[in-house]
């Protein structure tokens, strides 16, 4: 898993730069920064994991997503968009708390 970060991580080096544009909700650039978010996804395509685009367009309206994709983001889960699962938050970065994880889920499904 960790070679599959790194390998990400320089595929991802250059967008993860460019991402500051703010659309929705400010990016909360540190927690992206710690979670190592861009590993995996990107704003608007999918890369090895869908993009917050899709993510927000999935979810936006359904009920209890908030929820649902906070613990996720916590806990990690299963795969559905493809092969590669959530890994969970000590795996990506460091614990992240329910605030954090509330601010990430607010601003991707802001997108």
């Amino acid at each position: 898993m960790i070679a599959l970060f790194r390998h990400c991580l320089l595929a991802c080096a250059a967008t993860a730069l460019t991402i500051h544009v703010a659309y929705g909700e400010p990016e909360p650039t540190a927690l992206v920064d710690q979670q190592h978010c861009m590993f995996c996804h990107t704003r608007d395509a999918p890369f090895l994991a869908p993009s917050f685009q899709q993510i927000a367009e999935h979810y936006r309206n359904a009920p209890n997503a908030q929820t649902m994709l906070e613990h996720k983001l916590r806990l990690g889960g299963k795969a559905h968009w493809g092969d590669t699962p959530m890994p969970p938050a000590v795996e990506r970065g460091g614990p992240l708390s329910a605030e954090e994880a509330h601010t990430l889920v607010q601003w991707v499904l802001s997108q």
